[in-house]
């Protein structure tokens, strides 16, 4: 992965450009400039992961950093505050649309460019890798005739790429579409899209407002990030408008709790809310590569509480010449909640939390995010270690389920391909503190 570059003779242009170039066909989702005392650190994110690039000398980083805010239209003479740009140009024949981003340090501006690629948006709702399950609930939420429908998850789990394949659907001649973002990240072809500028006053309630003169059939909100947008939202999709917007939440019974946070009134929420999807993006198994092994006692037990399966065996990365450490691209995990009845009156009616969720995740037609990523690897598209390091388990699990129970308990005392001697110390230790275990077992609420 190590990239070396001739700093002496190469001119900065030249060494820019290949990097942006080398970094998009790698399929990295960003470039990192780090400063350090001596030079500078360039990192780029593949699948979710960073790996080092390369190292740039001192004598001429910041030349480097120069022509970065040079072709990003940012200002070179301000170093002291941070500042944002954007870069759109063909090279190569490879069309670029990057988003920069400067902050100062204590050893000066690190650099971060954000390679934007949807592609994904635009070959269709098949291809974003929901379940045959999933995906016949998402047609049937995007055909309401108005509601709210909620695309959820962390910074960087394809939300934006998800919310622009539904707008790509539902735009169609017979309606009008209106989106509200910051920044618009894609162009789309038939629909009005308004870029927020809190600066002057354009803020997303503001924008809101009137967009809701202009006769719009869909509405579409770049992210609901305060009580005021979130309120107007909820009106907004009450009145004969579906709306769909993207919320920073874990799963969706924390959608809804975050949305009543957001002083939403219960009865409206309860009326506007049409459904959920909640997404993470996990890395995906090179298929050239992976092997099959025994799944452990403690993987048995997890696919036996989630999925109530016997699972005996599962894919486990290698690493090849075509892959990075044994994975290739990433897979998304997805959780599609349909709001029925009953749940809309459990809104209402402020049920407890947890009688709620057993209302929402007992349904037969219910997928959870945990079961859809377990499910994904018993097909082998990826692995249980990648599943638990994407998912809050504590929140997706939640059972009293005791073999899981014991099986977390013979993990946490018995490490893998341990001696007989070293099971010893460990076991010893964890005996005497057995309050210090019991607090393990509240906090993953099993």
């Amino acid at each position: 992965m190590l990239r070396e570059y001739d700093y002496d003779n190469m001119p900065i242009v030249e060494i820019v450009n290949d990097m942006i170039i080398d970094s998009a066909r790698r399929k990295a989702s960003d470039i990192h400039f780090d400063q350090t005392p001596t030079d500078l650190m360039v990192r780029i994110r593949i699948d979710g992961e960073l790996v080092f690039y390369a190292r740039v000398p001192q004598s001429v980083k910041k030349n480097l950093i120069t022509r970065i805010k040079i072709i990003a239209g940012m200002n070179i003479t301000e170093s002291r505050l941070p500042q944002d740009g954007a870069i759109r140009s063909s090279v190569d024949g490879l069309n670029l649309d990057l988003r920069v981003s400067s902050l100062p340090t204590v050893y000066g501006e690190k650099v971060v460019i954000r390679i934007l690629d949807y592609s994904m948006s635009l070959k269709g709702l098949e291809t974003l890798g929901f379940s045959e399950k999933n995906y016949e609930k998402v047609q049937r939420i995007i055909q309401k005739p108005n509601g709210i429908v909620m695309v959820t998850g962390a910074t960087g789990t394809g939300k934006s790429t998800t919310v622009y394949t539904m707008l790509q659907i539902l735009n169609t001649t017979s309606r009008n579409v209106i989106t509200v973002e910051d920044p618009v990240e894609m162009k789309l072809a038939g629909v009005n899209q308004v870029q927020t500028m809190s600066e002057i006053g354009l803020t997303f309630a503001s924008a809101l407002r009137s967009i809701l003169r202009q006769d719009p059939d869909v509405i579409m909100i770049g992210e609901i990030r305060d009580n005021e947008t979130a309120r107007i939202a909820v009106r907004a999709s009450i009145t004969g408008h579906l709306v769909l917007s993207t919320i920073h939440t874990n799963n969706s019974l924390n959608t809804i709790e975050r949305l009543v946070d957001m002083d939403v009134e219960r009865y409206l929420l309860g009326s506007a809310l049409e459904g959920i999807i909640s997404q993470r993006l996990c890395k995906k198994l090179c298929p050239k590569c992976r092997s099959s092994r025994k799944a452990t006692p403690y993987e048995q037990a997890v696919f036996k509480s989630a999925l109530h399966m016997d699972v005996t065996e599962i894919y486990t990365p290698v690493g090849c010449s075509e892959c990075y450490q044994g994975y290739k691209g990433r897979v998304a995990l997805h959780e599609v909640l349909v709001i029925n009845q009953d749940i809309r009156d459990a809104i209402v009616n402020n049920m407890k939390k947890e009688d709620l969720r057993h209302l929402i995740y007992d349904h037969e037609d219910m997928t959870s995010i945990l079961q859809d990523g377990l499910l994904k690897v018993m097909e082998g598209l990826t692995s249980f270690e990648e599943v638990l390091r994407v998912i809050d388990v504590d929140d997706d699990l939640g059972e009293n389920d005791s073999d899981l129970k014991d099986a977390i308990i013979g993990k946490l005392r018995k490490p893998e391909n341990a001696s007989e001697e070293e099971n010893g110390t460990v076991i010893a230790p964890l005996e005497e503190n057995l309050h210090s275990m019991n607090d393990e077992m509240e906090t993953l609420d099993i």
